[in-house]
C-alpha cells in the first residue's frame, strides 16, 4: 500500500483515507479532477485499508488537534471500520493530563441510513465528536442536479433526517454547502437554521483545497 494515502495531513489536522466508493457523484468533486489531492497525496486506493492498517498508520493519535474520517469517498458505506478505529483512538487516552485528546470528525453526505437500510447514527455516539454533513442545495431537485445520489430525489429528505438524528447524539453538529452560484445560500443558511446547525460554506477549489 505504499502508492496509496490511507491519512494525510493539513494543518494539524490528520485525515483518513478508507474508501474511494461514493454514493454520489457531484459534478464539483476534486477527486474528479486528480488522483492526488492537492497534487502531493495519492488518494486513489488500489484497495481499501484494514481498520488496523490505518490505525498503524495513525501512529500516536494525540499528537493532533482532529482526526477526521474524510478522504476520496463516504466513510459511513465502511461503518464497522470507522467504528473500530474512532475506538481505538479513543483508547488511547494521553498520558499527559495538560493534552487535550483529539477532536474525532466525520465529514459525510449524510445517507448512510438509506444505504444500511436503518438509523446508523446511535452507533455513532461516544465515537464521533464532530459531524459535517453536506447539505449542498436548498432543494432536492437542484440536490441530484448537483450531486446525482444513486437514490435519486430520495437522497435530499433523508440528509435533513440524518442531520436531526445527528443532533441527538453528537456533541457538534454542522451543515455544509459548496460555495457554488447556482446554490441559494441565504435558502441554505435558513434550512440549517430551523436543523438547528450552523452552516460552513466550503470553498469550491478547482485544483487545490484551501483551508
Amino acid at each position: 500500500m505504499n502508492k496509496q494515502a490511507i491519512t494525510y495531513k493539513i494543518g494539524n489536522s490528520l485525515y483518513l483515507n478508507i474508501t474511494n466508493r461514493c454514493l454520489n457523484d457531484c459534478g464539483f468533486c476534486i477527486r474528479r479532477k486528480a488522483k492526488n489531492f492537492n497534487g502531493e497525496h495519492p488518494l486513489w486506493l488500489d484497495q481499501e485499508p484494514t481498520a488496523e492498517e490505518v490505525i498503524n498508520a495513525i501512529g500516536d493519535p494525540n499528537q493532533y488537534d482532529q482526526i477526521v474520517f474524510c478522504g476520496y469517498g463516504e466513510p459511513l458505506i465502511r461503518l464497522d471500520a470507522v467504528k473500530e478505529i474512532a475506538k481505538k483512538i479513543r483508547a488511547q487516552q494521553p498520558s499527559n493530563r495538560t493534552t487535550k485528546p483529539p477532536v474525532i470528525r466525520l465529514d459525510t453526505n449524510g445517507q448512510a441510513n438509506l444505504f444500511w437500510s436503518r438509523n446508523i447514527v446511535p452507533e455513532l455516539k461516544g465515537l464521533i465528536d464532530h459531524v459535517i454533513v453536506s447539505l449542498n442545495a436548498e432543494s432536492a431537485g437542484l440536490y441530484q442536479e448537483l450531486c446525482s445520489s444513486h437514490f435519486g430525489q430520495a437522497a435530499y429528505p433523508a440528509i435533513l433526517d440524518f442531520i436531526k438524528e445527528c443532533k441527538k447524539y453528537i456533541p457538534q453538529v454542522e451543515a455544509s454547502i459548496v460555495g457554488l452560484d447556482i446554490v441559494n445560500k441565504e435558502a441554505c443558511q435558513k434550512i440549517a437554521g430551523q436543523l438547528g446547525v450552523p452552516l460552513r460554506i466550503r470553498p469550491y477549489y478547482e485544483n487545490k483545497y484551501v483551508r
